[in-house]
């Protein structure tokens, strides 16, 4: 199935055929040019980011549901075997696509993979704005502060807003049953989590590395959720650790 034609992929022009393929999948209200301090420390790899529905340059395709993500993903794979680091609610598409498709997912990072479906999961306080897009709005001043929130250009902020849709349609996308069982997945997982996040991404993070059959955890020291953009290095360390666990899984 092809991408939706107006999803943004952004891939090199010129590829080594022998160098390991990664894909990025970014979380809610993000983009793949977030990831921009991360490639710079993966010389050697053919990375592929791309802007999920909703999101960045992908504004005009429409939000979908946690298939419709993983349908693009696996089309932005497009026939290849590679490895995908998913970042967030990106973990939990990269998880649910290795177990639809491991001849194509040859291993994930899934770093802080939410799963609100499990009854330990925190509930968010009280109802969420009305408007979608004051809904963005706070999730973004949670995110990266008040401070860094009010610097930002009204233009900016006026799109990040706009993606309040999409926001929506990424928490509805994991309202219900578990999308995966982490016990089936038959590719190497690398379950990722910073030192200095929230205890429930921790447990979550833990918990599917611990069930996964080649499963392994790793702690980036001193980082929170956002740690592609606070310790891109020590991120790039991990990429390359997964793409190592799909060449020798044990």
């Amino acid at each position: 199935m092809p991408a939706p034609p107006d999803l943004h992929v952004a891939e090199p022009a010129v590829a080594d055929v022998a160098a390991p393929a990664v894909v990025i999948v970014h979380g809610a209200m993000d983009r793949g040019a977030s990831f921009g301090r991360v490639t710079r420390h993966l010389d050697g790899l053919h990375v592929i980011r791309y802007d999920r529905r909703g999101y960045g340059r992908s504004a005009a395709c429409a939000p979908g549901t946690l298939d419709d993500h993983v349908d693009d993903l696996l089309a932005v794979i497009d026939g290849r075997r590679v490895t995908v680091f998913g970042h967030s609610i990106g973990g939990v598409i990269a998880l649910v696509a290795a177990e639809r498709a491991p001849e194509r997912v040859a291993s994930v990072l899934a770093y802080e993979p939410p799963t609100p479906w499990e009854d330990w999961w925190p509930q968010p306080p009280g109802a969420p704005p009305e408007d979608p897009a004051d809904e963005a709005e706070a999730f973004m001043r949670r995110a990266i502060g008040e401070h860094f929130w009010s610097r930002l250009p009204a233009r900016t902020r006026a799109d990040r807003r706009a993606e309040g849709v999409a926001l929506r349609a990424d928490i509805a996308s994991l309202d219900g049953p578990a999308p995966f069982d982490p016990t089936h997945l038959p590719v190497p997982v690398l379950a990722a989590s910073g030192s200095d996040t929230t205890w429930w991404h921790q447990r979550a993070t833990r918990e599917v590395a611990d069930q996964a059959p080649l499963g392994e955890h790793r702690v980036v020291a001193g980082a929170e959720h956002a740690a592609h953009l606070t310790h891109p290095a020590a991120t790039a360390d991990l990429v390359r650790r997964a793409v190592e666990r799909a060449r020798n899984p044990a």
